[in-house]
């Protein structure tokens, strides 16, 4: 492995024991190897600090940081980005899983394409579907006026994508991945989203489900924003 990594792989995790392992040795597992994994703990009460500090004995790719109270995903991410080194940013999600051509297949991508973001389809852990179904095919930015179409855990982008719209907007604490996706449209930056499946989602107890009503509240907030600036550009 050459000193500096092509990829950093971002996670964020709080309170994610019972997945966590999973989640981590995906990543792990990859059938591409120059990465840096680099984790927060984001103020948990289990044992996920102790889980992630049992594998930096393991693989010297992975880094520790830790959050003494819990802050949320989107200030997380963007206390790892500034951490991070490479010229690629991945995403992970505690619960989620990659399979094991993900980063190769994105960067392969990413390199020989004219993208600046990719990312891909999922299995649904729990119901074992490929999603998202009959929305993959209706035009992202007809469907991003209703939802985010995109699965953020899937996400791969150059760096200069961060650099451009100043990483995650921490006004947003839910609904983070769709003002994301919309900056990135503002910005006029180029996604490929892959056919194929590329990650198994966790769909049962995450904070989708769990958060119902806050994410709407912010996701209401990006669609309004999005129908705006969409206008300007007609």
């Amino acid at each position: 492995m050459s000193n500096k990594p092509e990829i950093s792989i971002l996670m964020s995790a709080h309170n994610s024991s019972d997945v966590l392992k999973d989640s981590i040795n995906s990543i792990l597992n990859q059938d591409f190897s120059n990465f840096e994994f680099l984790i927060m703990n984001d103020g948990s009460t289990d044992d996920t600090y102790e889980i992630i500090n049992n594998y930096l004995k393991l693989d010297q790719r992975i880094q520790l940081f830790n959050n003494s109270n819990n802050l949320g995903l989107t200030k997380s991410l963007n206390l790892l980005f500034k951490k991070s080194t490479a010229a690629f940013i991945a995403r992970q999600d505690a619960d989620d899983i990659s399979l094991t051509n993900r980063l190769s297949r994105q960067l392969e991508i990413l390199k020989s394409q004219n993208y600046d973001i990719c990312v891909s389809r999922a299995i649904n852990k729990n119901s074992k579907k490929l999603i998202p179904n009959i929305s993959y095919w209706v035009p992202k930015k007809i469907l991003f006026k209703f939802k985010n179409p995109y699965i953020h855990g899937t996400l791969v982008a150059k760096r200069k994508v961060f650099e451009k719209i100043n990483g995650y907007d921490e006004k947003f604490y839910y609904s983070q991945d769709y003002k994301f996706f919309s900056d990135c449209y503002k910005h006029n930056l180029k996604i490929k989203y892959l056919n194929e499946p590329l990650y198994i989602l966790n769909t049962k107890g995450n904070i989708s489900s769990q958060k119902h009503f806050e994410q709407k509240k912010f996701a209401d907030l990006v669609k309004n924003e999005y129908k705006i600036y969409e206008n300007l550009f007609k």
